[in-house]
Order: structure tokens, then sequence, then C-alpha cells
């Protein structure tokens, strides 16, 4: 027997008591803090509803600090020698434990308090506690914390509407200023890369190399960090611990591969920004694409290689960035190595990778090795000096990629024939600043324009068309809409003429084919949704204005200006492809429709609405765009959205079809045909 081992053995009681929790106690629990704070707010008691929440958010900051801190000290003091026995591993094993039991102990007290319910992690996760200090702190009078509080949160929640207006009104409050916009919960990584791309963007490569080093050693930092807190208790679901019986070994492998798992996924967490489903693709491998670009424009070559060869670590075959290391090299005349840094990371990958899959196989799962990293660059062949990447990080969902074809939108075309007589091109993409966008004339004539917008005063109904929402975008403006259907419906019932649904219905579809021709789609462009739709000011609350009638936005993703970045994600209609507004009249003021930049604030373009003017776009974050105020009037239009895939095709446009079919066979609605006007897309 190793002599070495009998003080290990006498010790392992100590050792094991140390394990257990003790009694003291520092750091209040933050769900106990986060429910104090709730409950204050339902007594309208907002002193309290700050003082609790802030101090909620203070001790989830430092339960969290402690834990990486610890961990990682602890695993500096106890490392696990390269060869040893099964003693001498459990040994380490045990003197970690307990060394990071005291340490957290003596941080924020016994961590069983620190057991909090996944749902107020979730919570947490998704910024909750902000949306309850901001009106808190608005009701105190404070609009600087209120407007820090609700940045805050509407960073992880971009579609929370009324957090979108309550920001713009705060924008021009006396004593909030544009510094007190800060997101408290921003991850340094993220605001360097962020700010670099936006430096990138406007020329200043110097600035940009800067912050983008920056970006870097913050990735790592948090990498680390990530992997510690991936050290903690792991679900094991489905198993009942109780009556556990694997032998030791089997257990052990087990929890290894949860922690395995979640240490891989930090390369997504890393890469996610607050409130999203989905990683910013190629995240990681971008930082050196931008700076192998910046340091060329900067005349450091040097750097330039060394950046373009760990660029092409995280993609071997990239055959861009391998033209780009081979004209550095014969710049400078000789090679260089990628950054080490880099290179160690991607080994660790590796082999947790291989780990991964074996660890798998134990627990009888399965495993399947993603692809975190996938190159967005490109090349201009008509030159000979380097390229770079042009900023645009386009959403692949990494779990889904297989069922994901990607198209170029430099590869589209535009151009094709309008089709019907007199309606008139106005102006193109490169006219309006974008890409795949259009604008037509007299698509329909004054007499259609006429007819549609009487249509719409009879069968309109207040809301949004779906959820029902009197005033869904502004509370200045009364919205109202009706669908294909219900108008085709209210025919049958003879509550309006039957030739003014019909025309509704054949004014889409040439809304449809004209789309479908102008950008050349080469396949069948079917209906998502269909809209006929009135925007009218509230009287009396047009003074003062500074909202939208419908805030910037995208069609078929989520929109993040700060990003710089769109997520084809739910809530998002993330089958559209297509998008087209036919105005029916002009006769108001204000409602002009904008294309903005993906910052949501540059105006690219602008169309002041008339009858029989058709804007088309693709609906992509390419094409952000909203609706200025209607101040006075009403502006009506037919909204309509179309997707290249037939399995999201529109169900009431299925019925509103049979329905038509079966009117110009001389079949009446008394034979049978259901029509359901509350049926759901």
């Amino acid at each position: 027997m190793d002599g070495n081992l009998f003080p290990t053995l006498i010790f392992l009681p100590v050792l094991l008591s140390a394990v257990w929790p003790s009694s003291a106690g520092v750091l209040e629990p933050y769900d106990l803090l986060y429910d104090n704070a709730v409950e204050a707010f339902y007594s309208a008691d907002y002193e309290s509803v700050v003082r609790y929440m802030e101090g909620a958010l203070s001790s989830h900051r430092q339960v969290r600090a402690t834990r990486v801190r610890c961990r990682l000290r602890c695993q500096d003091q106890h490392p696990l020698d390269e060869s040893f026995s099964d003693l001498r591993f459990f040994d380490s094993v045990l003197r970690r434990a307990a060394c990071m039991n005291k340490c957290i102990e003596e941080k924020v007290g016994t961590q069983s308090l620190h057991k909090v319910s996944e749902d107020v992690v979730q919570d947490f996760n998704r910024r909750i506690p902000y949306n309850y200090l901001q009106q808190a702190y608005q009701k105190l009078q404070r609009p600087d914390k209120a407007a820090e509080a609700a940045h805050t949160y509407f960073q992880a929640n971009p579609e929370h509407v009324e957090m979108g207006r309550d920001l713009e009104q705060y924008k021009n409050l006396q004593g909030v200023e544009e510094t007190h916009f800060v997101d408290r919960e921003a991850r340094p990584h993220q605001r360097s890369f962020t700010a670099a791309v936006q430096l990138y963007d406007k020329g200043d490569y110097e600035g940009a190399i800067a912050l983008f080093e920056e970006a870097l050693v913050e990735y790592y930092k948090v990498d680390v960090d990530c992997r510690a807190l991936c050290q903690g208790p792991q679900k094991f679901e489905g198993q009942d611990h109780l009556r556990y019986r694997y032998s030791l070994h089997e257990v052990v492998s087990d929890h290894f591969t949860q922690v395995l798992h979640c240490e891989h996924e930090c390369v997504r967490d890393l890469a996610t920004r607050p409130g999203r489903l989905s990683p910013m693709e190629n995240y990681l491998p971008l930082h050196y694409d931008y700076l192998q670009f910046a340091y060329f424009k900067a005349g450091r070559l040097e750097e330039a290689l060394q950046c373009a060869l760990t660029y092409l670590l995280f993609h071997e075959g990239e055959e861009f960035m391998k033209e780009n290391a081979d004209y550095y090299r014969e710049e400078l005349g000789h090679d260089a190595e990628p950054r080490e840094k880099a290179a160690w990371y991607l080994r660790r990958h590796k082999q947790e990778l291989e780990l991964l899959l074996i660890g798998s196989k134990i627990m009888g799962a399965e495993f399947t090795e993603g692809n975190y990293w996938r190159s967005t660059g490109g090349r201009d062949d008509s030159n000979s000096v380097p390229s770079g990447t042009d900023g645009w990080m386009e959403y692949v969902p990494i779990s889904h990629k297989k069922n994901v074809t990607v198209t170029s939108l430099q590869s589209l075309k535009e151009g094709g024939p309008l089709l019907y007589e007199g309606v008139q091109l106005v102006q193109n993409s490169a006219a309006l600043n974008g890409t795949q966008r259009v604008l037509l004339d007299h698509v329909i004539s004054e007499e259609e324009c006429a007819e549609l917008r009487q249509l719409a005063h009879t069968v309109t109904m207040a809301g949004d068309g779906y959820k029902g929402r009197m005033s869904p975008h502004t509370p200045n403006e009364m919205f109202e809409g009706a669908s294909v259907l219900k108008t085709l419906q209210h025919g049958f019932e003879g509550r309006v003429p039957m030739r003014s649904a019909r025309l509704f219905y054949e004014t889409s579809e040439r809304a449809r084919r004209i789309i479908e021709s102008y950008f050349v789609l080469n396949s069948t462009l079917h209906f998502s949704y269909t809209h006929l739709v009135c925007r009218t000011a509230i009287k009396g609350q047009q003074d003062h204005r500074n909202d939208l009638s419908h805030p910037i936005h995208a069609d078929n993703c989520l929109l993040d200006p700060d990003a710089n970045e769109c997520w084809k994600e739910p809530p998002a209609y993330t089958n559209r492809d297509y998008s087209a507004l036919l105005y029916l009249n002009g006769d108001f003021e204000g409602g002009e429709f904008i294309f903005t930049e993906m910052d949501a604030k540059t105006v690219t373009a602008s169309v002041k609405p008339k009858c029989g003017r058709m804007v088309g776009f693709s609906s992509g974050g390419e094409n952000p765009h909203g609706v200025k105020a209607v101040t006075s009037g009403q502006r009506c239009a037919v909204a309509l959205w179309f997707t290249l895939n037939p399995l999201y095709r529109e169900l009431e446009r299925l019925q509103a079809d049979e329905v038509v079919q079966a009117l110009d066979m001389q079949h009446v609605f008394g034979q049978g045909l259901n029509i359901n006007p509350k049926d759901e897309l």
C-alpha cells in the first residue's frame, strides 16, 4: 500500500464533513429578495420594490461570481495529476470539493439557501426584474433610473412593444440623457465586439482593431467563467437517484458527461445575444476575419497574416482567406503562425467532442456534433488585394442546418415583367437604396381604390387581425383590419356587395403575381397572410407625438439593432419570404412608409402612399421598415405577406380559393361550404 495515502485515509472524514454545508449565512438569497420585491410591487410600495429588487440583482451577481472564483481557485489548488491511482484521484476530488464549499460559504453562506427554482432562474435570464424596476422608478419620479432599467430589459426583449414605446417617451423627458440608456447586464465581450463592428463599418480600422482585440480578451475570459459554472449540480432527467444502482464509475462518467456537454454549449452561450434563442453565427472566427482585414487596411501585415491563419484554424478550406494569407506571405516574404490562444482553444474543443461521443455511448444517448463555426466572408475576385467580411452575420440555426437553404441576396434577380397593362415601375432596389425592393404605381385604378376603401369601412374590425389588439402598435391611432375570407363571408350574407369582396380577392392575387414576376422567382409565391387594414389618427392625441404608427421591424426575423442582427426565430413569422403593401389612398397626414438601416434609425428610403401605389420587398433583415405616425385622417392599404414554402400557405386563403371556385361554378354556400372566419394561419 502506498504509504503516502495513509494520511489521506485518516483525513477523509474531515474532508467529507467539510463538504457538507455549515450553518453560517452571509448573503441573502436572491429568490427571497425577488419574491419580496414582487409582493411590494403589488402593494404599491415602490421604495421597497427598488430596495429588494436591486438587492436581488446584486445577490444574483455575487453568487455567480463567487462560484466562478472559488471553483477556479480550488481547481488550481488541487489539480488532478497526470498519473494517479483511484485513491489519489478521489483524494484530489474530495479536497477540491471541500475547498469550494468552504470558499463559497465564506462569501455567501450556506449554499442550500441559494438553490432557487427554475422559474426564478428563467425570470432573471429574461431580465424580468428590470421590468418591475422600470415601473417602480417611474412611480418614484426617477426617470433616469427608469430609463436605465427599461433599456436593460428591452435589450433582451426587443419585441416588447410597450417597453419600446416607454423608451421613446423617456428620450424626451427632462433629466434623461443619452448616457442613461445603458445595459446593466451587458456582456463585455459582446459590447466590445458590437462597438468594434460599428467602427469597422465607418472605416476607423485602428479603433476597430483595439476593440476587436479587447473583445477577444473578454471572450476567452468569460469562456473560463462559463465552464467553471458548469461544474455545479447537473440534471439527470428520468433518473431517480434514490434508487440509482449504477456502479461508481458509471455514475462519475454520467455526471462528467453532463458537465462536458454544458462546457461544450459555452460556445453557443457566448455567441447568443440576451433574449435570443440562437447564436450569432461564426461568432468567434469572425473576430479574426474582421481583424485580418483591419490590420491590412492599417498597414500591419504581420498581424494581418497571423489573424488570417487563425481564422483558417476554424475554416481550413476557406478559399478567400487562403488567398488573403498567400497575399500577406508574398508581401512580407515569410510565413507566420496562428495565435496560440485560439489553437489551444480549438484543441480543447476537439478533445471535448471526442469525450462527449464516448460519454454519450455510455449513457445510451445520442450526441451529434454541431458545426459551431461557419464562414460568412467573401472575396472580390476582381481585386488582387485581400478582402474582409461585409459585417453581415447571417443567421442559420445550428441545430437545424441540414434543413436550411441559404440563398445569397446578391444572387437574386429583379426587373421581370409587370404583367398588367398600365402598371408603372417608379423605383427599383438601387433607387430605393437597398436590396430586393420595388415601388410601383397604377397597380389598381382610382375606382378600385374607392371601392376597396368602402369595403374596409364596412367589414374591418378594430384590432390587428392576429390577437384582436385594438391598437397593437401605438395608442394614438385606431387599427382596423379584415381578411379575404371574412369579406367573402360578408358578401355571402349580403352585408357588402359580393363584387367588392371578389375585388379584394382578385386584387391580392394581382399583387402576388406582380411580385413573383418582378423578382424573377421562378417558383410559386404563396400567400402567407392578407389583410385589408386602415390606421386612423385619434383626435386629441396627436400633439407632440414622437412615436411611429408601426415601429421599425423586419417581417421574418426579430430585428436587433444593437447587434446589427435579425434573428430568424419565434415569435417572428420566419417562413415569410416577400412582402407587399398596396395603398388605397393618400388623403391623410403623415403615414409615410420608410426603409432603414439595421440600426432602425437611419432612413434609406421613404414612400408617400397614394391610390394604386405598391411597395414590394424581401421580408428579411436586409429590409427593416416601419410607418411614420398618421397624424390626421385615415390611411388604408392591402397588406400582403408571401412564402415560397407551400407548407406554410395561409389556411384562410385556401378556403377563400374554394369559395371563389364554388361561386364560379355556380355552387352557392348553402351546398356545404364551411367558412370559419376565426381560422388561424
